[in-house]
């Protein structure tokens, strides 16, 4: 719950620390800004703070022009095209390019499979391709280290299509079969 002196204060003195914390309700003017916002500073008596900026705009407040409030740090709006790479690793991570394409995982995104790749290789430095490879990979070494299931097992329990690509792939990560490492 937000304490009304606190975040009074820190309106006050345009504290960054609190920017996404909290949002200021100006009911004068009917608008909702961040607490960093340059604007001329309100009355006291004339704001109420809000946790969110939907709140604010139940309550009736659109949002400021100049601090743009729905851009506040925390938001997916302000991470920007980050926020679709880290939803597309989610994806990835849960197994989406296991059985699926980089065309279908674009599609879920509301993306182009182009589009999506320049994004990977922007923020992340690879491929969606490369990155589900990793997490099989990871997701093998640990079945490995923590299972007595058989190679084949592992191979389709971490997402791999054959025992032969699986093998390949950590061969080529590991520099030794996975029969080795389990060794």
């Amino acid at each position: 719950m937000l304490n009304f002196d606190e975040c009074n204060e820190a309106r006050l003195i345009r504290d960054p620390a609190y920017d996404g914390v909290f949002f200021v309700g100006v009911f004068t003017t009917q608008i909702y800004c961040r607490p960093v916002c340059p604007a001329r500073l309100p009355l006291t008596k004339n704001v109420k703070f809000f946790e969110t900026a939907p709140a604010a705009e139940v309550a009736g407040l659109r949002p400021c022009l100049r601090c743009r409030p729905e851009t506040a740090p925390f938001s997916p709006a302000w991470e920007g095209s980050k926020s679709t790479v880290n939803r597309a690793l989610k994806l990835i991570n849960d197994g989406a390019l296991d059985e699926g394409s980089v065309i279908e995982l674009a599609d879920r995104l509301g993306i182009g499979s182009r589009h999506l790749t320049r994004l990977f290789s922007k923020h992340f430095g690879a491929s969606p391709l490369q990155a589900a490879q990793t997490y099989r990979i990871q997701r093998a070494k640990r079945l490995l280290n923590d299972t007595e299931l058989s190679m084949t097992e592992i191979a389709f329990t971490a997402g791999f299509g054959s025992l032969r690509r699986f093998n390949a792939v950590f061969s080529k990560l590991y520099g030794r079969p996975p029969s080795a490492i389990r060794r």
